[in-house]
């Protein structure tokens, strides 16, 4: 179980009404941040009710690109109140392991678009590890069984806050998409050559990827097979 945390503000004053800002008088308001020193049950409730979550990292030389992904799926789980691990499906690029691979810097966020206006950061230090790795098999019966999962990434969270996030539009939630679950369905053949043109380096030539490509739970696969 989670437990609580007390949170701590950063504050500045403007001069002219926010609505960030709770009451205060005229002419002068608070645009509050605040700090916790752990992810509370009430922050583990938002995470879990969020239907996607945004990663972003960068490579440590200034000319190189920075990257934000969205996430879905249900592909991200609370490993305790500092902690966290999200699967990394096969996609067209692999610029968060570069990065973290080379750096560790990541930046998890998730944001409200129904219900109370809300943004929640956990800033950290993230590992990659890639199928076939000891800690690849520890997390991976976590989530939902996907032959084109590619990794796992932990996440070593330094830095919890929460700002308003109400510039955030309202939107609602239909349905999550199948289209890559089912695109890799399709082209099960072609997944780890794909993998391996696609996924060994980041755009800035960093490696990425650096195991050979194999699927989920492949080694149980052959044992049962011979």
């Amino acid at each position: 179980m989670l437990s609580s945390a007390a949170a701590t503000s950063q504050t500045a004053t403007i001069g002219r009404a926010s609505p960030c800002a709770a009451s205060v008088p005229r002419m002068t308001t608070l645009v509050r941040v605040e700090i916790f020193d752990e992810i509370t049950e009430r922050l583990a409730e938002f995470i879990r009710r969020q239907p996607v979550f945004f990663v972003a990292s960068a490579p440590l030389d200034g000319d190189g690109h920075v990257n934000v992904s969205p996430k879905g799926l249900d592909t991200l789980r609370l490993l305790g109140p500092d902690r966290l691990v999200y699967l990394d499906l096969s996609g067209s690029g692999a610029e968060t392991a570069a990065h973290l691979r080379e750096n560790g810097r990541i930046c998890v966020m998730f944001c409200a678009f129904d219900g109370p206006a809300q943004i929640l950061r956990l800033h950290g230090r993230g590992e990659v590890f890639e199928v076939g790795a000891p800690e690849f098999d520890e997390y991976y019966p976590l989530f939902l069984p996907r032959d084109h999962a590619r990794a796992v990434v932990t996440v070593d969270v330094e830095r919890i806050s929460t700002s308003c996030g109400y510039a955030v539009p309202l939107m609602d939630f239909r349905a999550e998409r199948a289209v890559l679950d089912k695109y890799w369905d399709r082209k099960a053949d072609e997944l780890l050559d794909y993998r391996a043109e696609h996924n060994s380096s980041s755009i800035d030539g960093l490696p990425s990827l650096v195991r050979p490509p194999a699927r989920p739970g492949a080694a149980e696969r052959a044992v049962r097979s011979s």
